[in-house]
């Protein structure tokens, strides 16, 4: 019997990872559920050990194509159609190959005895964690069409948000990439070219400017060791990669991110948006409020969120209310909570977690805006200063020869 490697949730919103022995892989899914774990990844170990899947390729999905499918899934759904033969429609008709292959697998998964949630918790290069949290809401809540279109809706916004964004930096990031290459060159080829004045200067007991000393410092490094920054900035980013997938690097990031100026407040607005969209609408569609709170905990994309509302959970377990423990926690803002407190009080829960998330998500663009337009001067900015400081560095010299001369 093999052994499957899994990296799963508990129902407190903790990430855990092992292994489990199955037959096959939906057993080995099943057999999660029946611990109260939920699945996020389960992969076979030895194939897992040989290294393979992580040289494995998967076809990039677009998120609009997979709001696409979602909606075309929900409209076979509500008209009758069985989930296998819906499945197998949409892996036919698929353009893109990674998305067939993938609503392939989602067919093969359910065709075994699997949830819909769970196998789509196979595919996480194609499903979000926030389609996961939609469509096991929807399945908890018998709202399953409709959570499918209002992931489609979320997924659009999203991407759309992002075409806006990347259409608008397009400019900058060309600028800054050709800015640096350009800057490099010049102290890695141009600066050696002065490499015997500057001797001169030294020998002659002028000195150099600190500037100039710096600038020959890196004239010097990157000619001898330039080959070594490539490896260096993957090796960072492959080891930030892999320390973000533990619960203290998470933990740790999340914290740091939200008390970045400008780009804090943006990262902790969406996510309170996600719990709140996802938690008024399993709440509109009946689903009890515990189970609405852990489902909806898991969308939010920051641990420290996630953490308060399983505290908010807990409370209420003991008889408390829904807004005190998420105050204590300082991570929602104050007009929200008034907002959040006064609804339950009048019963209207779901109805105003909705429009508090309708409107932070407009506070989101609007900022986003303001953002993007900033980077672009911030950039020509800070290409003006690099080449600014190699010019400085090599002329400021000459300019004290001049001087010492006169």
């Amino acid at each position: 019997m093999p052994d499957f490697a899994y990296t799963a949730k508990t129902q407190q919103g903790q990430r855990t990872e092992g292994t489990i022995s199955a037959t096959t892989r939906i057993e080995a899914l099943q057999r999660l559920r029946q611990r109260s774990l939920f699945p996020l990844t389960v992969t076979d170990s030895t194939k897992k050990s040989l290294g393979l899947e992580r040289w494995e390729f998967k076809p990039r999905v677009k998120k609009d194509q997979v709001a696409d499918a979602c909606t075309q899934l929900a409209d076979l759904l509500s008209n009758g159609v069985p989930m296998l033969e819906a499945l197998q429609i949409l892996s036919d008709a698929s353009v893109n190959n990674g998305l067939k292959i993938a609503l392939k697998s989602v067919h093969d998964a359910m065709a075994e005895g699997a949830n819909l949630d769970q196998a789509m918790a196979a595919q996480p290069h194609v499903f979000s964690e926030l389609t996961l949290s939609m469509v096991r809401a929807g399945l908890e809540g018998a709202f399953l069409e409709e959570a499918l279109q209002r992931t489609a809706h979320f997924l659009r916004k999203q991407d759309e948000m992002r075409s806006k964004i990347l259409g608008a930096l397009t400019y900058p990031l060309i600028l800054g990439f050709v800015g640096t290459i350009i800057t490099g060159l010049m102290i890695a080829f141009l600066v050696p070219k002065f490499q015997p004045f500057f001797d001169r200067l030294e020998q002659s007991g002028a000195g150099l400017p600190l500037v100039t000393v710096i600038l020959l410092a890196m004239s010097h490094v990157m000619l001898k060791w330039g080959w070594l920054i490539p490896v260096v900035i993957f090796g960072i980013g492959f080891g930030i990669s892999k320390w973000l997938k533990t619960d203290f690097g998470r933990m740790t990031f999340d914290r740091f991110i939200l008390k970045v100026p400008v780009l804090g407040s943006i990262f902790h607005d969406a996510a309170v948006s996600r719990a709140c969209r996802i938690l008024g609408t399993m709440l509109r569609n009946g689903v009890p409020l515990l189970k609405s709170l852990r489902i909806s905990s898991e969308s939010t994309g920051n641990k420290l969120l996630e953490q308060a509302m399983l505290a908010s959970a807990e409370n209420i377990t003991s008889g408390d209310t829904l807004s005190k423990p998420l105050a204590a926690s300082g991570l929602i803002p104050p007009q929200v909570m008034a907002m959040i407190r006064i609804a339950e009080e009048s019963n209207t829960l779901d109805e105003v977690l909705v429009k508090i998330a309708d409107r932070i998500d407009q506070r989101i663009e609007r900022r986003l805006e303001v953002l993007v337009r900033m980077i672009e001067p911030l950039m020509l900015v800070l290409i003006g200063g690099m080449v600014m400081f190699v010019i400085v560095g090599v002329l400021l010299p000459v300019f004290d020869l001049n001087s010492t001369v006169n």
